[in-house]
Protein backbone atom coordinates (compact mmCIF):
# COMPACT_ATOMS: atom_id res chain seq x y z
CA UNK A 1 0.00 0.00 0.00
CA UNK A 2 1.17 3.28 -0.87
CA UNK A 3 1.50 6.16 1.85
CA UNK A 4 0.58 9.98 1.37
CA UNK A 5 1.27 12.68 3.67
CA UNK A 6 -1.94 14.74 4.75
CA UNK A 7 -1.42 18.95 5.76
CA UNK A 8 -4.25 18.55 8.89
CA UNK A 9 -5.70 21.88 10.67
CA UNK A 10 -7.94 21.86 13.37
CA UNK A 11 -11.10 24.73 12.39
CA UNK A 12 -11.27 27.31 15.35
CA UNK A 13 -14.66 28.18 14.45
CA UNK A 14 -16.39 24.79 14.26
CA UNK A 15 -13.48 22.26 16.13
CA UNK A 16 -13.57 19.87 13.04
CA UNK A 17 -10.13 18.95 11.48
CA UNK A 18 -9.56 19.75 7.89
CA UNK A 19 -6.77 18.35 5.51
CA UNK A 20 -5.13 17.83 2.47
CA UNK A 21 -2.89 15.74 0.28
CA UNK A 22 -0.19 18.09 -1.42
CA UNK A 23 -0.02 17.05 -4.88
CA UNK A 24 -2.91 16.26 -5.22
CA UNK A 25 -5.52 18.83 -6.82
CA UNK A 26 -8.84 18.05 -5.24
CA UNK A 27 -7.60 16.01 -2.57
CA UNK A 28 -8.97 17.94 0.37
CA UNK A 29 -11.72 16.78 3.07
CA UNK A 30 -12.68 17.22 7.05
CA UNK A 31 -14.10 15.13 9.64
CA UNK A 32 -15.01 15.85 13.25
CA UNK A 33 -11.83 13.38 14.67
CA UNK A 34 -8.74 12.58 13.27
CA UNK A 35 -10.14 9.10 12.05
CA UNK A 36 -13.24 10.19 10.17
CA UNK A 37 -10.78 12.42 8.29
CA UNK A 38 -8.63 9.46 7.35
CA UNK A 39 -11.07 7.48 6.26
CA UNK A 40 -12.23 10.70 4.19
CA UNK A 41 -8.91 11.09 2.93
CA UNK A 42 -8.33 7.83 2.22
CA UNK A 43 -11.79 7.78 0.00
CA UNK A 44 -10.58 10.86 -1.95
CA UNK A 45 -7.28 9.24 -2.66
CA UNK A 46 -9.19 6.22 -3.67
CA UNK A 47 -11.44 7.99 -6.30
CA UNK A 48 -8.92 10.58 -7.73
CA UNK A 49 -6.66 7.33 -8.64
CA UNK A 50 -9.47 5.80 -10.69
Amino acid sequence: MKSFTAVIEKCPDTGHFVGHIPGFPGAHSQGETLEELNENLKEVIALLLL
